[in-house]
This record gives structure tokens, C-alpha cells and sequence, in this order.
């Protein structure tokens, strides 16, 4: 059954700017999540707490959500702040910095899992089940996301039995939402629904979120099929930014004003403005140094701008 609202994840902080070589300031960080809030995101992941001698973006991940929790309370406006962790000290890392969700992360193939984490498949599900009562314990959010869930860099195609057995192990930890990630951008329509139908199968009463990479231009195509096969939430990325260090040619995350835009377009509520995000976009762009950007709503603006500027 379809919704006539999808919840749309801001993720640019984070999965956007982790891919940029060149670093970018604390304080432009900060000020790209709270352009997001002005423009209506209510969950953003903000932060990731993994190894900085690897992903040196994120170096500051702490710096960052200290100066967010002293800009005013972020929590009365009902913003969540998310924080992605790889690991056990990664999830501390996270519950001390005052998140208000922590997203741990698990690669559905071996080979990519290694890479991305140092560790097997099941000893990173061990370490989400260690943490999963501490979460609950603390009244943090907690929940988990497979990636590669539509196949994998290293090993080719993913097994939806593969899929949806980590979702049935998670399901079982008492995590709150499980997030279907195509890393790699390789998923189609079709694949989406199977998916998301076997994740409700295997894990009901869990929330179902999706993240789709648009490295090969499918990535709006998957958002709709996802949305149609019941998928709650969508990650999305302001101007489309992205991409993952440890997948080769993995590029940006789908835009969030080019998603936005399709949904409103349908008449399917967003809660964002998105004049608004046109506006961050451009800031953007400038912060990046100018360089294009992968999203195409920004350049080519609002149709017809009363209505939609009305809608949203």
C-alpha cells in the first residue's frame, strides 16, 4: 500500500561530503545541516564516527555535533541528528556526542564488509547485537543498514536470501529501521520491490528505509518503486553529492531537491521547501569550489514555480 507522504533523509553532511578530497570546514558543515533544517529535513545524518586516518572528512565528526547541540534546541524543532558507526567504539563515539539516532552499518557481501569495516559479516552483526540493548537502554534511536544490498563491487550480485536473512537477524535485535543501500548503485525497479517485500516479510513491524546511488542513472526510478512497494523514508543528498571511498566508481547519492521535486510533482508530501533547496544547493556549489553539481532541478528551476513553491 502506498503513502500519500514519504520522509526524506538529508544526507549530504555526511554520505555527501565523505567522498570530497578536499576537506571541508567544521563550520560549513554545521551550516549545511542547518540549511537543511530550514529547508524541512527533519531526520539528517549528520556525522559518521569511523577511523579519520581513512575517511578524513569525518575527523571532526565530534567538533561538528558539539557546536549543532550548542545552536539552539534542534530537538524542539523535531530534528533528529543521525550518526552512522562501523563498529562498537564507533557507536560510543556516537552515544557520546549527544545523537539522537545511531545507524550502524553492515555490507550483505563479505569481501566488501572486510573492506569497509576490517571485520567478517558476522562479527559485525555480533557488535549490532552487543549494542542494540545499550541503544535502547540510552532511548537512542538504533538502527541498521545492509549495504550492497544489490550487489557488490568485489563479488557481483548480492542474494536476496542474503538480504533478507540480515534483516531477519537485525529484525530480532530490536532495531528500529532497516535501510537498504545500493552502494553501488546497480539496482533497478524491479529489484527494489523484490527486496523490500522480502525485508517485510522478514522483518514486520520494522521500518523500511532505502538509499540509492545514482551511478547509473536509476536512482529516481528506484526511489519511486520503493516508495511504491512501502518503503517509509529515502535517503537523498542536497545536489546530489556522494559517493562511498571503499566501492570503486561509486558516485553520488540521488539529489534531494530533484526527489523532492518528483514527489510533490505527484502530489506526495515531503515537508520541504524547495526554494529552499535550491538556495542550499547553490551554496553548496560554492563551498565545493564552484564545480557542478549532479543534480538537475537546480539548474533548471521550479515548473510552475507558483504551484509547487505553494504545494511545498
Amino acid at each position: 500500500m502506498t503513502s500519500s507522504a514519504i520522509q526524506v533523509i538529508e544526507v549530504a553532511p555526511r554520505d555527501g561530503l565523505q567522498n570530497e578530497k578536499t576537506l571541508i570546514a567544521t563550520a560549513d558543515k554545521v551550516e549545511l545541516v542547518l540549511r537543511s533544517v530550514a529547508a524541512g529535513a527533519r531526520r539528517i545524518e549528520a556525522v559518521s564516527f569511523v577511523n579519520a586516518a581513512r575517511v578524513p572528512q569525518m575527523a571532526d565528526a565530534g567538533d561538528v555535533m558539539a557546536i549543532l547541540r550548542g545552536e539552539g534546541d534542534l530537538r524542539a524543532q523535531g530534528v533528529s541528528l543521525i550518526g552512522l558507526v562501523l563498529n562498537r567504539r564507533g557507536f560510543d563515539r556516537a552515544l557520546e556526542a549527544d545523537v539522537d539516532e545511531a545507524n550502524f552499518v553492515v555490507v550483505a557481501s563479505e569481501t566488501f564488509n572486510r573492506r569497509n569495516q576490517g571485520v567478517s559479516i558476522a562479527d559485525t552483526m555480533a557488535q549490532i547485537a552487543d549494542t542494540a540493548g545499550l541503544a535502547k537502554h540510552e532511548g537512542l534511536t538504533f538502527g541498521v543498514t545492509i549495504g550492497a544490498s544489490f550487489g557488490c563491487p568485489f563479488e557481483g550480485e548480492v542474494a536476496e536470501a542474503q538480504v533478507a536473512a540480515l534483516a531477519r537477524e537485525a529484525a530480532a535485535m530490536g532495531v528500529s529501521e532497516i535501510a537498504l543501500a545500493d552502494t553501488i548503485g546497480v539496482a533497478d525497479p524491479m529489484a527494489v520491490e523484490r527486496r523490500i517485500a522480502l525485508v517485510k516479510a522478514a522483518a514486520p513491524g520494522v521500518s523500511i528505509r532505502c538509499h540509492f546511488h545514482n551511478t547509473r542513472n536509476t536512482g529516481l526510478a528506484n526511489a519511486y518503486a520503493a516508495w511504491r512497494a512501502g518503503a517509509s523514508a529515502l535517503d537523498t543528498s542536497v545536489g546530489g553529492i556522494g559517493g562511498c571511498p571503499f566501492a570503486p566508481a561509486a558516485t553520488g547519492n540521488i539529489p534531494t531537491e530533484d526527489t523532492v521535486y518528483m514527489f510533490e510533482r505527484m502530489g506526495i508530501r515531503t515537508g520541504y521547501d524547495l526554494p529552499t533547496l535550491i538556495d542550499t544547493a547553490g551554496w553548496l556549489q560554492g563551498v565545493l569550489g564552484g564545480k557542478a553539481l549532479p543534480g538537475m532541478l537546480a539548474k533548471a528551476g521550479l515548473f510552475p514555480a507558483a504551484e509547487i513553491a505553494a504545494r511545498t
